[in-house]
This record gives structure tokens, C-alpha cells and sequence, in this order.
């Protein structure tokens, strides 16, 4: 059936599914939206350079970040549109007290199938609940890990992250393995003078640590500063470092995980290998399913878009039904622009730890 939201018309595809009705909605470019990227926190123990590039920051307030209750009920209307899949970021999620029961109770919300969680993965080792916060994270229901990593130099890292933090990594990293999460992705920041010479030891090491790695270039968030001709290096071009070592790479065009990555396996290990080229990809945004929450309450349709509407104001309004957050969701799906803004003199206004990773 078809409804119309101002001069957006939006299509419903109900089906059935094995404990309630499934309700998917597309965008007007035909992006099936099943994808919701919640940011619980914009706080952070690193201090990345691409993320938050010097250490002033203001940090939003309790009262302007979404409660556990706010999150919960704005997945909850997700989900009955046809929400499937989840990932919680931050800034650093794990920095949030309480982190593992929000998951929880988001993981019982009828209609979610799937949760995973970003994190620079320093904080998994700490102890919790008598075990290892991996282990209580996979036991509240996180199904999948993503986890930055731009170097294996602990100089390197200290420098690009603003931290002495790489041996907390891997601990970390050891702890989300022993806890038994089955997928860890490793997301590397492609960066010219940093981390180039990196590339062959990162696949390696994922290799050696059975993780799929993602090359990610960079994109102009937080500031002007972040992404320079001098400092930018194409997917692309790393491609290319990796096959000098490697040898052609084989295309994995019907690999996919939950986001826009293409993947290419090693011919000699069958190793897979993801490439994220938001600013070289002129097919990047084809095939994007995904909103993005901030942690103060700000749905965005896109990621390289100015466009944002306040779900706090609405979820704290003492008038706001269920089905007021339904229509206003659906409104924000029918804002959803064709593709990302990053390739046209783009100018950030909010730093990518307000945004979330």
C-alpha cells in the first residue's frame, strides 16, 4: 500500500514473519530501510584525528542525551516499519554506564534480528558482572563487533588516536575472541603518511587473528581540517599497495555485510578484504539502507547530509504517540537524498563524535 507524506510517497511491503507482521518501507530512490545506527554516547577515551581532531570538546549534557527509555521506544517504532538491524556506536558506546542492559532490552524489541556494536575495543577487557565486558556484551545479545584499528605501531596509534591505548586493543580484542563472538570486523582509516605502509601487516594480522578487515577512506566530517589532498588516500590506491604484495585480488560482488563495503578475496588464502570509498565510489550510496540516531536525539537520513530532525523534542512531548513517532520516522525516510554531499565542497558543521561512528 502507498501513502503520501507531504509531496514523498513512501512504499510499505507487508509480509509475514514467524512471531509478527514485517513492515519494510523504501525511501523514493528505492533504499529498502532496515538499517538503524544508534549513537548512545559522544563521549570517547581516544581522541581520534579523523573523530574529535583536538581535545576541546563540548560534551552534550544528561538532560540532552536520550534515555535508555527514549532509545528503546524510538527502536521500537523502527522496527514496526520494518527496522531489522542495529548498530550501537558512540562516540565510544562502551563509555556509557549501563551500555550492556540498554543492548538488552533494544535486543527484545520485537522485530530486531540483529545487533552489532562499534568500538575502538578498549574497553572489552574490563572486568564485568564476574567476567569480561565482551562476554557480558555477547550474553545482553550483540551478535557482531566492529572495531577501529588504523595501526599496528603503538607509536603510530598513540599519535593517530591521541592515545598510548593499542596493548588496551588487544586485550580487548582477545577478550571479545574468548567470549566466542564468531564476527569481528576490523575497520582501518586509510590515511597518506600514516598508515600506507601498514596495509600488507593489518591484512596479516587479520588473517592471523581470523577478522574480516575494511580500508575506509577518509570523508570531510568534524572539521575542514580532517581530510586534505596531502593526507587522503583512494581505496583504490590501497588496493593496489595490497595486490603488490598480494597478487590480483578476486571481487566478492555477492559478499555483503550490513554496510556499503565491497570485498575482494586473497586468490592464495581466501582471506576477504572490504573496501569503503565513500569519495571515490560513484555507486556509493546505491544501495544504502540505513538512519542514523544521534545520542542526543537527532535523526539523520544520511551521514554526508546536513539534514537532521529532533526525535528528543518529540519523544518528550507528553502528547507524542506511538503512532506520532511512526509518521515522524517515516517523514525523515522521505527526506532521504539520492546520495551523499561529501564530493561537493562539503562543509562539516557537526564533529563525527556528535554524529556517531
Amino acid at each position: 500500500m502507498r501513502t503520501t507524506l507531504g509531496q514523498a510517497e513512501q512504499t510499505f511491503v507487508i509480509g509475514t514473519g514467524t512471531a509478527h507482521t514485517v513492515l519494510s518501507v523504501e525511501d523514493l530512490f528505492g533504499h529498502r530501510i532496515n538499517y538503524l545506527r544508534i549513537s548512545v554516547t559522544d563521549r570517547c577515551n581516544e581522541r581520534c584525528a579523523y573523530c574529535l581532531p583536538d581535545e576541546v570538546q563540548t560534551w552534550a549534557g544528561r538532560e540532552e542525551t536520550l534515555t535508555d527509555d527514549e532509545i528503546v521506544r524510538l527502536t521500537a517504532a523502527g522496527a514496526r516499519l520494518g527496522i531489522s538491524k542495529i548498530r550501537v556506536t558512540g562516540g565510544e558506546p562502551l563509555t556509557r554506564p549501563g551500555v550492556v542492559d540498554l543492548i538488552g532490552r533494544l535486543k527484545t524489541c520485537p522485530g530486531i534480528r540483529q545487533i552489532g556494536l562499534s568500538s575502538n575495543g578498549t574497553l572489552l577487557a574490563r572486568s564485568h558482572g564476574g567476567g569480561t565486558l565482551a562476554e557480558a556484551l555477547r550474553r545482553a545479545g550483540v551478535d557482531a563487533l566492529n572495531l577501529s584499528l588504523d595501526s599496528l605501531d603503538r607509536e603510530t596509534y598513540a599519535r593517530t588516536t591521541g592515545r598510548d591505548f593499542l596493548p588496551r586493543f588487544l586485550d580487548g580484542l582477545r577478550a571479545a575472541q574468548q567470549a566466542g563472538f564468531a564476527s569481528i570486523r576490523l575497520n582501518c582509516v586509510l590515511m597518506r603518511g600514516t598508515n600506507e605502509h601498514e596495509l600488507w601487516d593489518l591484512v596479516e594480522f587479520a588473517r592471523e587473528q581470523g577478522c574480516l578487515i575494511r580500508f575506509i577512506e577518509l570523508m570531510p566530517v568534524s572539521s575542514r581540517h580532517v581530510l586534505t589532498e596531502e593526507n587522503f588516500l583512494s581505496v583504490g590506491e590501497a588496493r593496489r599497495l595490497l595486490e603488490f604484495r598480494l597478487g590480483p585480488l578476486t571481487p566478492l560482488p555477492d559478499f555483503k555485510t550490513l554496510g556499503p563495503a565491497t570485498y575482494f578475496a586473497v586468490p592464495t588464502t581466501d582471506q576477504r578484504i572490504g573496501f569503503i570509498g565513500a569519495m571515490t565510489n560513484l555507486h556509493f550510496c546505491e544501495s544504502c539502507n540505513k538512519l542514523r540516531l544521534t545520542a542526543d536525539g537527532k535523526l539523520r537520513p544520511c551521514l554526508g547530509s546536513h539534514l537532521e530532525f529532533d526525535f528528543r523534542h518529540a519523544l518528550r512531548g507528553p502528547a507524542t504517540s506511538d503512532a506520532d513517532l511512526e509518521r515522524l520516522f517515516l517523514e525523515v525516510v522521505a527526506r532521504k537524498p539520492r546520495e551523499h554531499e561529501f564530493r561537493d565542497n562539503y562543509q562539516p558543521q557537526r564533529r563525527m563524535i556528535a554524529i556517531g561512528g
